[in-house]
């Protein structure tokens, strides 16, 4: 039976007859995860929501251990290749860096892949990363969680409603897309060859959001506010909210209104406290600049000034 039909509906009467209990379903495929990080361990509980059974799991750390005790509970704790033995579909959920090197591995060690989906989590790759396990057989899948993960308990829950970048062989589009579906996130397609644009505007999204809040974070503290957060959490709410509903028409501050002074006093004071503050601080008012010119929120010759002010 294909993994992804519904059953049909029991015989019974009254409310939930005709229901079966996703652990109830047959044809649930055996689930193997390599590397068992906060990623893995968090699929795999997913994948087991929905009625899959997660078989084994590859860890090597204490904490790759507990975290297979915690989330997977049954999961046998096995090597690599034991993993990927017992399972129909394979979670290779390991650093960016070192997918190439273990999917060429798995086929080096005569692991058996044929007919096998085998799905890594990497933002930065699309599905030919995996080819070698495709030469060998395996059906590849790239299924890229648009989340942080923290290793806290609300991982799994974080899946819902989230979206996942989707990269497959067209025939195993619908395959990867009930999966995503199944572990409660929405698929988006990314093409092969848009694999790695998509994660550089995610990373540059998130990761740099980061490093600006904890900078002006860290800022407040030095100009004397006792709790920086506390008084940046509504601020950047609100223009995170502007920034998702209005795009760059939801740009308020001093460079949005050309001015020119305020500008030039703020990249004076962050010379002063912290010559990388300046650095950062005028790389990315120079792109708000050009983009609120683009948008005709700044006329040009306050654009001009602007940016006699932000030269370095």
């Amino acid at each position: 039976m294909d993994p992804f039909t519904p059953d049909p509906a029991a015989p019974g009467d009254g409310p939930g007859a005709g229901e079966t209990r996703p652990e109830d379903r047959p044809a649930r495929l055996a689930v193997g995860v390599v590397g068992a990080g906060r990623v893995g361990t968090a699929l795999g509980a997913a994948l087991a929501r929905a009625g899959h059974r997660v078989a084994a799991a590859a860890a090597v750390s204490d904490r790759s251990r507990e975290r297979v005790a915690e989330r997977l509970p049954g999961a046998a704790v096995v090597t690599p290749q034991d993993a990927v033995a017992v399972a129909d579909l394979v979670l290779l959920t390991v650093p960016d860096d070192a997918l190439p090197e273990l999917a060429a591995g798995l086929v080096a060690a005569g692991v058996d892949v044929t007919g096998k989906l085998v799905m890594h989590t990497s933002g930065r790759y699309g599905s030919a990363v995996l080819d070698p396990l495709t030469r060998a057989g395996a059906l590849p899948l790239a299924l890229h969680p648009v989340m942080t993960f923290t290793g806290r308990p609300d991982d799994v829950n974080r899946l819902t409603g989230i979206s996942f970048g989707v990269t497959a062989p067209e025939p195993l589009r619908p395959v990867a897309e009930a999966l995503v579906v199944e572990m409660g996130g929405e698929p988006v397609w990314i093409t092969e060859e848009r694999r790695p644009l998509y994660h550089a505007a995610l990373a540059g999204g998130a990761n740099h959001l980061v490093t600006l809040v904890v900078e002006a974070m860290d800022l407040l503290r030095t100009a004397g506010v006792g709790e920086p957060g506390r008084m940046l959490g509504p601020l950047l709410g609100a223009a995170l909210d502007n920034a998702l509903r209005l795009g760059i028409d939801g740009l308020t501050g001093p460079v949005a209104r050309g001015d020119a002074g305020t500008v030039a006093d703020h990249v004076a004071e962050l010379g002063r406290v912290s010559p990388e503050s300046r650095r950062a601080y005028i790389a990315l008012a120079r792109l708000t600049a050009d983009r609120a010119l683009g948008a005709g929120l700044l006329k040009p010759e306050a654009a001009e000034r602007l940016l006699e002010v932000l030269a370095d």
